[in-house]
């Protein structure tokens, strides 16, 4: 089993969008200022997050700082292309863990329907009574 497992990744270490998706990041790694920036926003965007969490109202400077902040972010096309890599990235472990998970757990490799039920959005018939919430 350990063998077909090593395939699978060989697959995804090898392939080109796989790739393309890492060489965005391995150059936002690279880049100083683009990473300093989004480490700054990120950390920005907690602090407000805790602050409005612990039942303080924001201040509509901080929000407008922040937001401001985020914009120069977003228009840095090395933050930006790591930030849509990641959130790629990260759909794509969703899925393969999916993947693995539902054929453990059916016993064999799951059609597009059980992915749809699962998903909690059947499109052919067969109500399954609500899908969980999870996320």
């Amino acid at each position: 089993m350990m063998l077909k497992t090593r395939d699978l990744c060989e697959t995804i270490a090898n392939d080109s969008d796989y790739k393309g998706l890492l060489a965005k990041v391995e150059k936002f790694l690279g880049d100083d200022e683009a990473r300093l920036t989004y480490q700054s926003v990120h950390e920005r965007g907690q602090e407000l997050n805790q602050k409005q969490q612990s039942g303080l109202e924001l201040a509509e400077s901080e929000i407008a700082e922040f937001e401001n902040a985020r914009g120069e972010l977003l228009n840095n096309p090395v933050a930006s292309e790591f930030m849509q890599a990641q959130q790629a990235l990260e759909a794509l472990q969703g899925s393969v863990s999916r993947m693995v998970g539902m054929t453990l757990e059916l016993g064999r490799v799951p059609t597009e329907e059980d992915i749809a039920q699962a998903s909690g959005g059947g499109c052919c018939g067969g109500e399954s009574g609500g899908g969980g919430g999870g996320g």
